[in-house]
């Protein structure tokens, strides 16, 4: 732990005794003793003394662990005259291993009377190197401040050694501490790597049970593994389950190696033991099957050594279990490391079985494997309709992992874009095994694949930093955008601990910043107010700011997706994290058809009916021809609203003009707009055009000042019209290569021909007609060439 020093003074915490905080479960009892190994860090503490002692936290204070940071915080709180307890952590989105924890004061909350809603904390964040660093330190309580009850304030003496009372005779870095009574009522520590040399006397002893309580994952694996190789079986881990809030990991399954059936050697086996992350940052034993429909073999060794270097594997990847790798031991050896997977066997077989079913009856129809040392992993599929969208609606896409949110059965997960009428439309649809960069970065591939090439221009996607280098990798060219709710429940997290002013301040800053260059400003000014300079997660956000903040966004097209809005899920309730294996090929079915039925009763509304015109305006009459009527709400919205604006011309030079719009004479909402009388190029500092498609009041206005009577056609994008999913390629421009050129030609003729196809097929005289269309169309393509 690094610290800063003053002299020679040391606290001699030796003075003051370390109890044993023990639980009971039946004749079990559960000992939560501090690690011998840890204790000695705390040596290395110089404090001064002036009159009292200065040992304080502060945000930049290291610690080598967790633990010696809630040691420090506890030996402070009893000096100051108060007591803490472990809060809320917080896991991360790439392999759920623990990235911060908070540490309170007992008051915290209002779940009990004692309790006063006191702020006090501090907050520990886990750096790349392994340490663990405040990041944010709350010293005031709302609640009087007075000696513990349960020691004195530790005294300051002369340089002296950190001397635990002797608790357990623990060695180092134990993992399970579970003391079972032994014939004679004494107490004994059961020891994982001792379970070799004790197997014989205590296999009886360390039978799990619900309400087996952990103070790890990994504990919990480690005590799972040794039962495991006593009773003659292998383990693996199975299925984790999510919170609806934050995404963090809330149970884990640790299954028999023979569940499942995706490999010839397994026989889906039902034995598992399921651990359930309770508030107080342990786990607990909440469901258990121990019957196997298999033999199970002599007992398996777990050698000392082998099983040590299984767990320091496991360490060194993510500091525990967290990590997604699987590490099987034969024998005490650590034979394979494989990638975990979430999605069950019977999976597979169900959706293979549909796919085969749809290329029958879609020839368009496309899915693929992921496929891991010969295991099945992540599905993706999209038929013919789908793949057809992503050509002319794939230039804005959203990757919904809204799975995550909630318990999950299935890890799915859907593309979605908007469609010329502005609602969701399908893009493909994915299973995801694990999520890893190697699994993104296949989901992402794979999509390439199935739209022949055609990259977006914008996506958004969870901010995990497993989906940002999967997107950076594969769409270099694409802007990626968080997703919202992830932002938000950060934002809460940190904001409520923050007085109401930074709360105002810190919103004004990101939502009413116009400029790059103001939210710059803004933002230093913010931080500098506060003295958040070395705040980590503000210091994250910012580096990462062209991705959430909206002044960055406004210049790259989404299709006009709101920035303050949740997006709305695709298949709504018919498709969930919970549905069944059972139900989900008709449910999925079913809400597909529901969105495609919306989308047909637009189409006809667009084709057979017809918006009021409010002005006698020609651009709203040519905009009525053209658009959709959803889309031309939009746009007759801002040529109403664009009589409310006065413009100003304040710059001239050649055929560049450029005019100050304001709405009314008083008002502060402004924008400048540029123009060329040369090729009619024109641009808003408001940048609504490249962020959804449509003209903005404020050039309007400039339009009905310069008297242009019809909006250039560049600036009425194909994907808003009628006519979007019909035709011929009328944005050629939009073509990034000659590659995605080719793709969006090949789509456009396909769909044209298969509704040929599905009208022609539906009676003789229409078969008939159809195919003397086909070969006079072919006559000229032949006669062309």
């Amino acid at each position: 732990m690094a610290m800063q020093s003053s002299s020679g003074l040391f606290v001699d915490v030796g003075s003051t005794s370390i109890d044993p905080k023990s639980k009971e479960f039946g004749n079990t009892v559960l000992v939560k003793a501090y690690p011998v190994g840890m204790i000695p860090a705390m040596n290395n503490v110089n404090i001064e003394e002036d009159g009292e002692s200065k040992l304080e936290p502060y945000v930049g204070l290291e610690f080598d662990s967790a633990d010696e940071a809630r040691d420090f915080y506890s030996l402070y709180a009893r000096r100051v005259g108060f007591k803490i307890r472990t809060g809320q952590l917080y896991r991360s989105r790439t392999n759920g291993t623990v990235s911060s924890r908070r540490f309170v004061c007992s008051k915290e909350g209002f779940q009990l009377n004692s309790r006063t809603g006191c702020p006090a904390l501090i907050k520990v964040q886990r750096r790349d190197s392994g340490k663990w660093v405040v990041d944010l330190f709350l010293k005031d309580h709302n609640h009087d401040l007075g000696l513990t009850e349960d020691s004195p304030p530790p005294t300051v003496r002369q340089k002296t050694s950190f001397i635990a009372k002797p608790v357990v005779d623990v060695s180092h870095r134990p993992r399970t501490k579970l003391v079972a009574e032994v014939g004679n009522g004494s107490s004994g520590i059961v020891n994982v790597k001792r379970l070799k040399r004790d197997a014989d006397d205590l296999q009886s002893k360390v039978e799990p049970f619900s309400g087996l309580e952990f103070t790890s994952a990994n504990e919990a694996y480690q005590f799972y593994q040794a039962y495991a190789a006593t009773k003659g079986f292998r383990i693996r881990i199975g299925q984790l389950f999510r919170s609806k809030l934050d995404g963090s990991i809330t149970s884990r399954r640790f299954v028999c190696s023979k569940e499942g059936f995706q490999h010839p050697s397994r026989v889906g086996c039902g034995a598992f033991m399921r651990i359930k992350r309770q508030d107080s940052g342990s786990w607990v034993v909440d469901r258990l099957s121990k019957d196997h429909n298999h033999e199970l073999e002599a007992q398996l060794g777990v050698h000392k050594k082998s099983l040590s270097a299984s767990k320091r594997l496991l360490e060194e990847e993510s500091d525990g279990l967290e990590t997604e790798d699987i590490f099987n031991i034969s024998q005490g050896n650590v034979v394979k490391k494989s990638r975990e997977n979430h999605i069950a066997s019977d999976w597979y077989r169900l959706l293979f079985e549909y796919f085969q079913k749809r290329q029958a009856e879609d020839t368009s129809f496309f899915y693929a494997v992921e496929v891991d040392n010969g295991s099945c992993m992540s599905i993706f599929w999209a038929d013919g309709r789908s793949r057809f969208s992503c050509s002319q609606f794939g230039d804005a896409i959203i990757l919904d992992t809204s799975y995550r949110k909630s318990i999950s059965l299935v890890p799915f997960a859907t593309f979605i874009g908007i469609n010329h009428h502005k609602q969701p439309v399908l893009l493909g649809c994915a299973l995801i095994a694990d999520e890893s960069e190697e699994s993104f970065t296949w989901l992402f591939q794979t999509w390439l694949r199935a739209t022949s090439g055609l990259h977006p221009l914008s996506i958004i996607a969870d901010q995990d930093k497993a989906i940002q280098k999967a997107v950076k990798k594969v769409f270099p060219r694409t802007h990626h955008r968080f997703s919202l709710w992830q932002l938000k429940a950060k934002e809460r997290e940190y904001l409520n601990l923050m007085e109401s002013p930074f709360t105002y301040e810190y919103e004004k800053c990101i939502y009413q910043s116009l400029t790059t260059d103001e939210f710059e400003t803004a933002w230093n000014i913010l931080l500098n107010r506060y003295g958040l300079g070395e705040n980590t997660w503000l210091t994250e956000m910012y580096q990462k700011r062209e991705s959430w903040v909206p002044v960055y966004l406004r210049g790259t097209f989404f299709a006009g997706i709101p920035l303050n809005e949740n997006i709305e899920s695709f298949f709504g309730t018919f498709l969930t994290a919970q549905t069944p294996l059972v139900e989900f090929i008709s449910r999925y079915e079913r809400g597909v058809e529901r969105r495609r039925e919306e989308e047909r009763k637009e189409d006809f509304n667009s084709y057979n009916l017809q918006a009021y015109l409010q002005t006698k305006e020609p651009t709203e009459e040519q905009c009525r021809r053209l658009y959709t009527l959803n889309v031309f709400k939009i746009f007759q919205r801002e040529l109403l609203q664009s009589y409310g604006y006065v413009g100003f011309k304040v710059y001239e030079e050649g055929t560049i003009s450029r005019y100050l719009v304001r709405k009314g004479v008083t008002e502060n909402e402004k924008c400048v707009v540029t123009f060329s009388t040369s090729n009619l190029n024109v641009a808003c500092s408001c940048q609504m055009f490249e962020f959804e498609g449509v003209l903005c009041r404020h050039v309007l206005r400039v339009f009905q000042i310069m008297d242009i009577r019809e909006i250039p056609s560049r600036y009425i994008l194909h994907r808003w019209t009628r006519n979007a999913e019909f035709g011929t390629v009328h944005d050629p421009e939009s073509a990034r290569s000659s590659q995605e050129l080719k793709a969006l030609m090949l789509w456009s003729l396909r769909e044209t021909a298969s509704k040929y196809i599905e009208a022609g097929a539906s009676s003789l005289e229409k078969h008939k007609l159809a195919y003397e269309i086909m070969r006079e169309g072919g006559r000229k393509l032949c006669w062309q060439r």
